[in-house]
């Protein structure tokens, strides 16, 4: 993880959940294995439970996804959060796992999707996407989710290095609806 990612994610927390750090929240890291950092000592606090969901066990994962993008490892409506990292860049179908996103937030859930604009090819297994606010707030539509922020780092920031600025992060913040999902 990079450093402009990690400080994106930050300033979500700052701005829509530390007013409800008293809250017992559920936190899912989806593409949570740590290879390079984690979001986890963001989401460190007593009332909080951070759970580390991925593809393959490793370091900070607590469940291990069987299927992409049928998680029958996570219930429905049973997160109040759910992050993403440098994640749906190495998904071949995102909009499907956007879906499974929306499925599992709780009413009135939040999710940040925080995806590279630009940046060279980094296959982990593989790498297909690049993302605009435009293509972001598509998605969030598509999965009937309520778009609260979409925006992209267009310019390098001087208080990082090229390793962090040639991302050029898009982040996606949005809400799930309050009303409970029908049973369909």
């Amino acid at each position: 993880m990079h450093p402009s990612s990690f400080d994106k994610m930050t300033a979500f927390r700052r701005d829509y959940l530390e007013a409800r750090r008293d809250e017992a929240l559920v936190i899912l890291d989806l593409g949570s294995q740590d290879i390079n950092g984690s979001y986890r000592p963001l989401f460190a606090l007593p009332s909080w439970k951070y759970i580390g969901v991925d593809l393959a066990a490793g370091n900070n994962v607590d469940i291990v996804l069987s299927a992409p993008y049928g998680w029958q490892e996570v219930a429905p409506e049973s997160a109040d959060v759910i992050v993403a990292g440098q994640t749906f860049e190495h998904t071949e179908f995102f909009w499907e796992t956007m879906r499974q996103v929306a499925r599992t937030l709780k009413p009135n859930g939040l999710c940040c999707i925080i995806v590279p604009s630009s940046g060279p090819e980094h296959r982990f297994p593989v790498d297909c996407w690049r993302m605009y606010p435009d293509g972001l707030r598509a998605l969030a539509r598509y999965a009937g989710l309520e778009v609260l922020a979409a925006e992209t780092q267009w310019e390098d920031l001087p208080q990082y290095d090229y390793e962090s600025n040639k991302w050029h992060d898009s982040v996606l913040i949005a809400r799930k609806s309050g009303k409970a999902a029908s049973a369909n």
